[in-house]
This record gives structure tokens, C-alpha cells and sequence, in this order.
């Protein structure tokens, strides 16, 4: 199973779609963490995750 880390949660009814992730992702690129946005459709939300958490840098 391929480790990950939840940076944030986004619900996937939001009137702007994806962008609230997608926003947030790309802060955290441009602060050095490899974040990417996925759906997870159990819950219906947008997640950002880092799929290596040792790359992740505490904010």
C-alpha cells in the first residue's frame, strides 16, 4: 500500500469545484512540498496529499 499524507480536505460540493484544492495545492508547491490534489469519492471531498510523507515539511 502506497503511504500518503493528508494536507487538507475540500468538500467536492463546492460551488468553485476543485479550485479550493487546487489553490491550496499549488501554495504548497510553491513552499517545496509535492502536494496533489485527488478524489476521494467515498467521502466526497477533494484531498490534498503528499504521496511520500517524508517529503512533506510541517507548516
Amino acid at each position: 500500500m502506497r503511504r500518503r499524507t493528508v494536507l487538507a480536505r475540500f468538500e467536492a460540493g463546492d460551488p468553485r469545484g476543485s479550485w479550493p484544492a487546487e489553490e491550496f495545492a499549488d501554495e504548497q508547491r510553491r513552499n517545496g512540498v509535492p502536494a496533489e490534489v485527488v478524489m476521494d469519492q467515498p467521502s466526497d471531498r477533494f484531498l490534498v496529499i503528499v504521496r511520500n510523507p517524508q517529503l512533506a515539511v510541517a507548516a
